[in-house]
């Protein structure tokens, strides 16, 4: 697999959000606003490169029987670099994701590219699998968390764009990001296909 492959495959072909479905918990609960979606993909994005290039570095040396064990050790490490930055430096950011930034140890997209991906195939190409995937699902929630916001509040990134609107209250609660996630998925896949087709 060359470098373009991966990296499209990180942000559109096999997009974590859109297409393999995975992780939607962080992506439910935390894009109640664009900001909460970019910095938890970023987070994610951080875990996900970091995490990648250790476990590619040390898939020769880790026993196959203890190989998850240990991988989840690797991303537990990173995830508690993350929270202790953010707890420091972005404690108002920190308090609004909160639980969901220790989750990110057990976030299947996570796993599953160092399962899938890191532990079968070099440095360099594991580094940019993590970078990518993590960059699809950054944009990812970035725009569920713009839509939700846009709709939920009448915001965007925290900026009233429609002023004295108080948006529609559903949008920012589990129901409307169910429906929102919905009708992305439904529209960027209809999409994707379309531009399947036509290459």
């Amino acid at each position: 697999m060359n470098a373009k492959d991966i990296i499209k495959n990180g942000l559109i072909k096999e997009n974590p959000t859109w297409v393999l479905i995975l992780g939607m918990c962080p992506t439910l609960a935390t894009t109640t606003s664009a900001v909460n979606g970019l910095s938890m993909g970023l987070a994610t994005t951080f875990v996900l490169l970091m995490s990648n290039i250790v476990i590619s570095l040390l898939k020769s040396v880790i026993p196959d029987k203890v190989r998850i064990p240990a991988f989840i050790v690797i991303i537990a490490s990173f995830v508690t670099v993350v929270e202790m930055v953010m707890k420091a430096y972005l404690p108002g950011l920190y308090d609004s994701l909160g639980l969901f930034i220790s989750l990110i140890v057990v976030n299947c997209i996570v796993l599953g590219r160092a399962e899938a991906f890191a532990s079968k195939n070099g440095v360099g190409h594991s580094a940019l699998d993590g970078l990518f995937m993590g960059l699809g699902f950054t944009w990812a929630l970035t725009l569920l968390g713009i839509v939700r916001e846009l709709l939920g509040t009448g915001c965007f990134f925290g900026h009233s764009l429609i002023g004295g609107a108080d948006g529609m209250l559903m949008m920012i609660l589990p129901p409307g990001g169910f429906l929102a996630l919905g009708f992305l998925m439904a529209l960027i896949n209809k999409i994707r296909r379309r531009n399947v087709k036509n290459s």
